[in-house]
């Protein structure tokens, strides 16, 4: 159990660092949000292929290229583009708000609206500790938008961000939720592979409208390689090994290492600060999810792909 929870928390400090990274890059370069999400799912698409290829036995191959359906399809084209949605929202959403806003609306939003949406569409009634730890998590999102500037600032970037991180969250919950019918049928390494590419098709049009020089591609390209690797394709791997070692309520608990890692990093290097009210709306959050995630102690099966309703891979 203890390789387990290594895994688990080496992938949820990796996921921390996506956002930090999109800081960087903005900082340094004129790369902007959407070319960031297309080259993250472009690098981690190939790579999560030839993972879900080597961990597939033969007869799993044949049976899933015989077995597509047309719910299938429609599930994949969803997930696809839910998983667009978030990468272009979160990022974005660190342009206008910070490492440190963003990663917690967006992160921490998230299982608390995949359970949300699991009760309007698969009849997933919530518990009294689900409903509180949702009940929680609202007062605790207010806190945070409202406690670093203050309400006359919603208005401006600061609040368009604070929409995008939430609707980040938002784009990952129904994620999740869709894809829990789909790991029915398919393993996780390939409805992610599947996710990851359909997802970089879906926003390579858009790249169109974008202006990115040579010499910024040349400066920005290591962190977008690092993006696709590091906190995508060998972040899943791990975090996927990891939960097989381990329960899924405690996999859920060490991913809370990802919102932690975002926030610090946002705090100690770009000198973010949330005020008073806006660490109390965080430590609210976060005091959800763990309500959360006792909760569904009792639950054996997980909304997402491997991820037990945890975090995103922000």
């Amino acid at each position: 159990m203890l390789l387990g929870l290594v895994l688990v928390s080496l992938a949820a400090i990796s996921w921390g660092t996506t956002g930090a990274t999109m800081a960087v890059l903005a900082r340094d370069t004129s790369i902007g949000p959407l070319f960031v999400g297309w080259a993250r799912l472009a690098v981690a698409a190939p790579c999560l292929i030839l993972a879900a290829l080597a961990a597939a036995r033969p007869d799993a191959r044949a049976r899933a290229r015989s077995s597509l359906a047309v719910r299938d399809i429609a599930a994949y084209t969803l997930l696809g583009l839910a998983m667009a949605a978030y990468q272009v929202c979160y990022f974005r959403a660190v342009t206008l708000t910070g490492v440190t806003v963003t990663a917690l609306l967006a992160i921490c939003s998230a299982p608390l609206l995949i359970a949300l949406l699991a009760w309007l569409t698969l009849g997933e009634r919530p518990s009294p500790g689900v409903q509180f730890s949702l009940g929680l998590a609202v007062t605790g999102t207010a806190l945070l938008v409202v406690g670093p500037r203050g309400v006359r600032d919603l208005t401006g970037r600061f609040g368009v961000g604070a929409l995008l991180a939430l609707g980040a969250g938002l784009s990952y919950a129904v994620y999740a939720v869709t894809a829990k019918r789909a790991l029915g049928r398919t393993a996780p390494l390939s409805v992610a592979a599947i996710t990851f590419t359909l997802a970089a098709l879906f926003l390579a049009p858009a790249l169109a409208s974008e202006d990115v020089t040579r010499a910024d591609l040349v400066r920005g390209a290591p962190l977008l390689l690092y993006l696709g690797i590091a906190p995508t394709a060998l972040a899943y791997a791990l975090f996927t090994a990891g939960l097989r070692r381990v329960p899924a309520t405690a996999a859920g608990i060490a991913s809370l290492l990802e919102p932690f890692t975002a926030t610090a990093i946002g705090v100690a290097t770009f000198g973010e600060s949330l005020g008073a009210l806006g660490w109390t709306g965080a430590v609210l959050l976060i005091a959800a999810l763990l309500l959360l995630a006792r909760a569904r102690a009792a639950a054996p099966e997980p909304l997402t792909p491997g991820r037990s309703g945890g975090s995103p891979p922000g």
